[in-house]
């Protein structure tokens, strides 16, 4: 089965909310198995427009990847993630 990922575009607006949201969200993350593999760091923006910040958050599905997106746990940070930043978020399958 192809693994799941989020991959998020964000530009922080207030910065001193935004760590409210990651320890809000922590805990979904840890629920569905969530495995970091970009989260910010140094970046080149070679095409296009992007964000300030760039993750990308593994999961064992894109089925497990949705679920942690849609639970109530995620859902309350994303509440406080929409207060402190503009950005996207796509959930994809990964390539077997």
């Amino acid at each position: 089965m192809p693994k799941g990922y989020w991959i998020a575009h964000v530009t922080i607006t207030e910065p001193a909310n935004y760590p409210d949201y990651i320890e809000t969200a922590k805990p979904a993350f840890q629920e569905y198995g969530a495995r970091f593999l970009v989260r910010g760091g140094e970046h080149d923006c070679v095409e296009g427009n992007s964000g300030q910040r760039h993750v990308v958050i593994e999961f064992d599905s894109k089925q497990k990847a949705l679920a942690c997106y849609h639970s109530e746990q995620y859902q309350k940070a994303a509440k406080i993630r929409e207060g402190a930043s503009t950005g996207t978020i796509t959930i994809v399958e990964g390539a077997d």
